[in-house]
C-alpha cells in the first residue's frame, strides 16, 4: 500500500511512501486529477518508496505517459535501492547500483521497460493460482 502527498506550486510534486505494487495505480493517477494549464512540471519523489514490483513499475510508467499527454515535463527522483535495482533488472542493466536514472533518458528506454515489465507481470498473472507453491520456471 502506498500513500501520496501532492503539492502544487506552479508544478506538481507527488511524494510516494510505501510499496509500489498492483494497488498503487489509483493513488498515483489521482495526483494528476486537478492539473491546471499553469502547471508545466511533474515530479515524482520516490524517497519514501520502499519497494516496487512489475505492477508498480507499470503504474509508474502509466503515470509518466499520462502526465506527458497533459503536456507536463516529468521527472522521477529519489530512487531507493530496491526500486532502482528492480528497474535495472527489468531493463537488463546488470551490475549492483546500475545507473538506471541516467539510462532512462535514452530514447526508447521507457518502451523497453514497459514491454519487459508487462512480460514479467503477464508471467506472474499466468502462473498465479495453478502452479505448485515454490515452483519456478527453468532458467
Amino acid at each position: 500500500m502506498i500513500t501520496t502527498n501532492v503539492q502544487r506550486h506552479g508544478m506538481v510534486l507527488v511524494s510516494v511512501t510505501g510499496a509500489l505494487d498492483e494497488d498503487a495505480g489509483a493513488a498515483l493517477q489521482r495526483a494528476l486529477d486537478d492539473v491546471t494549464a499553469d502547471e508545466r512540471d511533474f515530479t515524482v519523489d520516490l524517497h519514501g518508496a520502499t519497494s516496487m514490483d512489475s505492477a508498480g513499475l507499470l503504474h509508474l510508467l502509466a503515470l509518466h505517459r499520462r502526465a506527458e499527454s497533459l503536456g507536463l515535463r516529468v521527472m522521477v527522483v529519489g530512487w531507493q535501492p530496491q526500486p532502482r535495482q528492480f528497474m535495472a533488472d527489468v531493463a537488463g542493466i546488470r551490475g549492483r547500483g546500475s545507473a538506471t536514472g541516467e539510462r532512462y533518458a535514452v530514447a526508447g528506454f521507457r518502451r523497453l521497460i514497459e514491454r519487459r515489465a508487462q512480460s514479467s507481470w503477464d508471467l506472474v498473472d499466468f502462473t498465479a493460482g495453478w502452479l505448485p507453491p515454490g515452483w519456478l520456471p527453468p532458467a
